[in-house]
């Protein structure tokens, strides 16, 4: 009787594995927990040119999950990290073992498009929602399973383009890595620019792009520079090569000729105290800067301040938001949470209350509607900053 007793009791809990499995049929059945543990993988740069980047999302991840008692939505959360590093050489076996081997539910992370190029079409095959913290390419077209905390890689040259166009008294040279993300950053500059009148002084009326990611000497590309008609240069670099560019450009004598504009990111984190005096006086585009003056930024300012003794960053807040959304969807994606059930909580979140002000997510795009700002680069008594001038626009679909 034992026997047959214990066969039932089997029989039952196959019976109710199997229909639990059939409840969220996009889900592979190994990838369901009965543990109400969260499995999420974070991916971003631990060495290459961006590693300082990626120890600045790394920080606004933590701090979020310290703040919460290490739970999103009332789950406990299991994190694993693989390396960006520069690109596609890292993440390629590092997705994979997310999927495969660490069986994730959700994937947060990267700074490069090219990180994104290799993971959207992984995380879209196998339904798992992806929560990218660093620029979007224009390169990806479904994004059921892909959101974005951060940027769309034209913006940030979008946004001031027109300042540009009006406020400069002659040609403006454009210049940029040569790779999908750089592209996407120098031509969203330049395509509005143009179409609107603007003149480019580069030679051939097109960007210059300089090897990535092992260009480390940017004096010819800045004699070509000099040597132009230009009265003002803009430029994207990033991470290590945002440091290099900015202090040979000082080092070059362009530092008081012509003025220099860039996408926020090129002064933009650990990056910008490493430049020191060259970066005085840029201004950049961004949808972030530590002196905004709302709620949410006073509180996340304060802590972040009091826990690393500095002020914070873009790539600290898309972290921090990628968190705080991900709490939100959780929290809303039912008792057992599935990446199915969190991905569609996501689609439902609405307005966003980020210390980079509010911002949703656009319908078509899966990135953020949101306000986007000039800076300039000043030095106080502590350090340097980047502080707002103005509000440039609003962004987004």
């Amino acid at each position: 009787m034992q026997h047959r007793w214990r066969l039932l009791v089997a029989a039952a809990a196959a019976v109710a594995l199997a229909v639990a499995g059939c409840a969220d049929s996009s889900l592979d059945p190994d990838r369901e927990h009965s543990d109400g543990v969260i499995r999420i993988g974070l991916v971003w740069p631990t060495s290459g040119v961006y590693k300082t980047i990626g120890d600045d999302l790394a920080r606004g991840w933590q701090l979020y999950l310290d703040s919460h008692g290490g739970k999103l939505g009332g789950h406990r959360v299991q994190t694993v990290v693989v390396d960006e590093g520069n690109g596609r050489e890292l993440v390629r076996p590092g997705i994979k073992k997310l999927i495969e081997q660490d069986k994730v539910d959700v994937v947060v992370g990267t700074i490069t498009s090219d990180a994104v190029e290799v993971i959207h079409p992984e995380t879209t095959r196998k339904k798992i929602p992806y929560v990218a913290t660093g620029g979007r390419p224009t390169t990806i077209s479904d994004v059921t399973w892909t959101w974005h905390t951060s940027w769309q890689n034209k913006d940030a040259g979008n946004a001031i383009a027109d300042l540009l166009r009006t406020t400069v008294n002659g040609p403006v040279y454009a210049i940029g890595p040569d790779y999908i993300g750089g592209k996407d950053q120098v031509n969203g500059f330049v395509e509005p620019f143009v179409k609107a009148g603007g003149k480019l002084a580069n030679p051939d009326g097109a960007p210059l792009w300089t090897p990535y990611p092992n260009t480390t000497n940017f004096l010819p590309y800045l004699n070509a520079i000099a040597a132009s008609p230009a009265k003002a240069v803009f430029a994207f670099y990033g991470g290590g090569l945002g440091v290099e560019f900015v202090k040979q450009y000082a080092q070059a004598g362009l530092k008081d000729k012509l003025p220099l504009y860039a996408a926020g990111f090129t002064t933009e984190g650990a990056v910008l105290q490493a430049q020191g005096a060259a970066a005085d006086g840029i201004y950049t585009s961004l949808n972030y800067a530590p002196d905004l003056d709302n709620a949410p930024n006073r509180a996340f300012a304060t802590a972040f301040q009091r826990k690393h003794q500095t002020v914070p960053d873009l790539y600290n807040v898309t972290a921090w938001d990628a968190a705080l959304l991900l709490d939100r969807a959780i929290a809303d994606a039912g008792d057992t949470p599935t990446s199915a059930s969190i991905n569609a909580a996501i689609g439902r979140l609405g307005a966003i209350d980020s210390p980079r002000g509010p911002w949703r997510f656009g319908a078509k795009e899966h990135s953020p509607i949101q306000t986007w700002y000039l800076r300039q680069v000043r030095a106080d008594g502590r350090g340097r900053a980047n502080v707002v001038v103005q509000t440039l626009t609003t962004l987004g679909q």
